[in-house]
């Protein structure tokens, strides 16, 4: 009997997960856990593995569709048994055929077509830019896992038979004006991490009024304070104290004496937490997640450190949980590592503020009677001005920058 191969349910509030590409096509061999494709959901994608033995009988869901979790994506079975499937995936393959039906009366720029592309390993992206290009997918080689074509394949194709047509065109002493080209450009479907971080923000900038402010704090003291612990942390643990580490310490103390910043607006109500739970946003490759330290007012500076870069590390894995990710009461973002100073953070809704954290720079201040260089620490605070106004907004940002200019207070 085939065995169903479902998509995976990735978190307690996970809505819908994306088929990102297939590793196997329809009548391939597949062993029990070998990876048949890819998945992801919101933040988080994974590879899916065979529960059965057998051979990939019909695939339910195409690459780039987003369907509920624990709906069918493919059967597993032996070579030539029927397969019965439901109703909910024999809608998605009509509306899947209707698709390949418009594509295939695209006319003069349609993809030519045998009887072997439909068993070839290509991403949808890359698919449709050979479309465009009127390109052979036989006679390009694919270089991803298991032979899949990618993108960087066909733009490579691409090149070459441009340089062809240019080579064949100059023979023939006929030049081809600027205007006369062809605009080509690449078209990259939104789904995914891309499409759910698409939808929060506009959520977040269409349901809040958002509205930011800066300051400076001299750090100068605090690097040196920095230094020193990381040298004597040498000789105990296998980790170094960064700024977003006392940032987040210095927020965390803020927050206390400014509660009303650790809020949100929910229903036409104002939830100001007892409990900070901080979120430290880390930047991926295909977008941005906020892994959460729970619980961040009972923790240490050093506690802070090692549970920041841990969630960070395992984010880049894609090792987090929805619940890793979910429940922050503030926010923190640095983008400083880009030479960024001052920026316009965006809520994570539905919180009540975020704190950007720019580059540290040097800077001539005249103290004392006289003019010294000292280190200066871009901070930007995004804040709802539906929750508080701006002299509380400033009031917590100006609480932040004493702390980081006062470093010792931090510790006691």
């Amino acid at each position: 009997m085939a065995v169903e191969v479902v998509m995976p349910k990735l978190g307690m509030a996970m809505k819908e997960g994306t088929v990102a590409f297939w590793n196997k096509n329809v009548g391939d061999p597949v062993e029990k856990g070998e990876a048949i494709a890819s998945v992801n959901s919101e933040k988080i994608e994974i590879d899916v593995e065979s529960p059965a033995e057998g051979t990939v009988l019909t695939i339910t869901v195409p690459e780039g569709q987003g369907v509920p979790p624990g709906t069918v994506i493919c059967y597993v079975g032996n070579p030539g048994e029927e397969v019965i499937t439901n109703e909910v995936n024999v809608q998605e393959n009509k509306k899947e055929s209707e698709r390949n039906e418009s594509t295939s009366n695209l006319g003069p720029s349609t993809l030519p077509v045998n009887q072997d592309n439909a068993r070839l390993k290509i991403s949808p992206v890359a698919r449709k830019m050979a479309q465009d290009a009127n390109l052979t997918l036989d006679n390009i080689q694919g270089t991803g896992p298991g032979g899949r074509i990618t993108k960087e394949n066909v733009e490579e194709a691409i090149k070459r038979s441009q340089s062809t047509v240019s080579t064949s065109r100059q023979k023939e002493d006929h030049v081809v004006s600027p205007a006369q080209l062809e605009e080509k450009k690449k078209q990259v479907p939104v789904s995914g991490m891309r499409k759910v971080i698409t939808s929060r923000m506009q959520d977040s900038l269409q349901n809040s009024a958002q509205l930011t402010i800066t300051m400076k704090a001299d750090v100068t003291d605090l690097i040196a304070m920095q230094k020193q612990a990381n040298s004597m942390l040498e000789k105990r643990a296998e980790i170094k104290l960064t700024m977003t580490d006392f940032v987040a310490r210095s927020v965390i103390l803020s927050l206390k004496e400014h509660p009303q910043m650790n809020s949100a607006f929910v229903e036409d109500t104002i939830h100001i937490f007892e409990q900070i739970h901080l979120g430290m946003a880390v930047a991926l490759e295909k977008g941005l997640v906020v892994p959460v330290i729970q619980h961040a007012h009972m923790c240490t500076v050093l506690e802070l450190s090692q549970q920041s870069k841990e969630l960070a590390a395992r984010a880049r894995l894609g090792q987090l949980t929805n619940e890793e990710m979910q429940g922050s009461t503030f926010t923190i973002s640095n983008l400083g590592g880009y030479g960024v100073e001052f920026f316009t953070p965006i809520l994570n809704p539905p919180e009540a503020g975020i704190l950007g954290i720019g580059a540290a720079f040097d800077s001539p201040i005249y103290m004392d009677g006289q003019v010294t260089i000292r280190s200066m620490l871009p901070l930007s605070l995004t804040f709802d001005h539906r929750i508080l106004d701006g002299a509380p907004a400033s009031a917590f940002l100006r609480t932040v920058k004493q702390y980081l200019e006062q470093p010792l207070i931090m510790l006691l």
